[in-house]
């Protein structure tokens, strides 16, 4: 009779010790702590709102504060590097466009790959460029832009968001297709260079326009042309560039959601599942469309075919138009 007891015992002991052994190589359900989304620009523009964007609706659904870091300098780049040295948990997020993933890489010593380092979660939004001028100046179209500046050879200045930047390919591309010569001005990021686009101190931009629709709205900017092959729903009374005679120069930026590579696969579909269902929500898309551009629907491996072969499309274009770091 008593080994019964000593029986169930042992088995009871048994199970006790397998069931630690079994929590014990348990992973905690992701996310486990507070996530960030890096940010290369600087607060204001358009990578920095799509990205609190996406910080205020996946909070309430992963149950962790999502808090939004600007790393503003070097093309975006500043924030990839730091992404791409986090540990590769899924705590760290990237918010990062074109610039950063595809045209620097082809023109700055960078201390990391974009294309190995950093796991592509999905496409966020895409958005035309715009060739913006100062309200207060007296181009009101591409026509009367180019008669200034063949009157004025390098005398005009144009302002991007950095070295290696969707607005740097964007002018470089313009005086490849004009055979004019405007003088390229870095800053670091595109709200420091709206200030000067509208005191005048730099006579032009190709925005994107998330970034300068507010500026438009508020009438301290005049869209001369959309950098696309067709107008923007937003600027419906905009031409593009080509419908002023300038053809090749299209310019677009995109955004895309991207973590350190190397994150447990549990966390990266976590991550496109949100992502997916955010870019669905009726007033995502409304905010998107309002700046001008288009919810991104691509996520895994699409995004990242997408992404590289944009990575090629632009080192020809860099290589085309002569782009260095200056």
């Amino acid at each position: 009779m008593t080994l019964f007891p000593l029986a169930r015992g042992a088995g009871l002991v048994a199970l006790l010790a397998l069931a630690a052994c079994l929590n014990a190589g348990a992973q905690p359900a992701y996310p486990d702590k507070p996530l960030r989304i890096l940010v290369g620009a600087s607060p204001g523009g358009g990578t920095d709102i799509l990205a609190r964007v996406l910080a205020d609706k996946f909070a309430p659904v992963l149950k962790q504060p999502v808090t939004v870091e600007n790393r503003p300098g070097a093309s975006n780049t500043i924030a990839g590097e730091l992404t791409a040295r986090a540990p590769a948990d899924g705590a760290t997020l990237l918010l990062a466009t074109n610039t950063a993933q595809a045209v620097a890489p082809h023109i700055l010593k960078l201390k990391y790959d974009p294309l190995k380092d950093l796991q592509p979660i999905g496409l966020v939004a895409v958005m035309p460029n715009v060739l913006v001028v100062s309200a207060s100046s007296p181009y009101k179209s591409v026509k009367d832009l180019l008669a200034a500046m063949a009157a004025k050879p390098g005398g005009f200045k144009y302002a991007s968001s950095g070295i290696g930047s969707t607005q740097h390919v964007g002018g470089e591309a313009f005086n490849l297709a004009t055979g004019m010569t405007s003088i390229h001005v870095p800053y670091k990021g595109s709200s420091q260079a709206h200030i000067d686009i509208i005191s005048g101190e730099v006579e032009m931009m190709f925005d994107s326009t998330s970034s300068a629709m507010g500026q438009i709205r508020a009438g301290k900017f005049r869209a001369l042309a959309v950098s696309a092959p067709q107008r923007s729903p937003e600027l419906p009374d905009v031409p593009t560039l080509a419908e002023q005679g300038v053809k090749g120069a299209d310019v677009s930026t995109w955004y895309g959601l991207y973590v350190t590579a190397g994150t447990p696969r549990p966390a990266v579909e976590r991550l496109s599942a949100e992502l997916t269902r955010t870019m669905g929500l009726a007033d995502v898309q409304s905010r998107i469309k309002a700046l001008g551009g288009e919810p991104g629907t691509l996520t895994g491996e699409p995004f990242a075919a997408m992404n590289r072969q944009e990575f090629d499309h632009y080192g020809r274009l860099v290589r085309d138009a002569r782009i260095k770091a200056e």
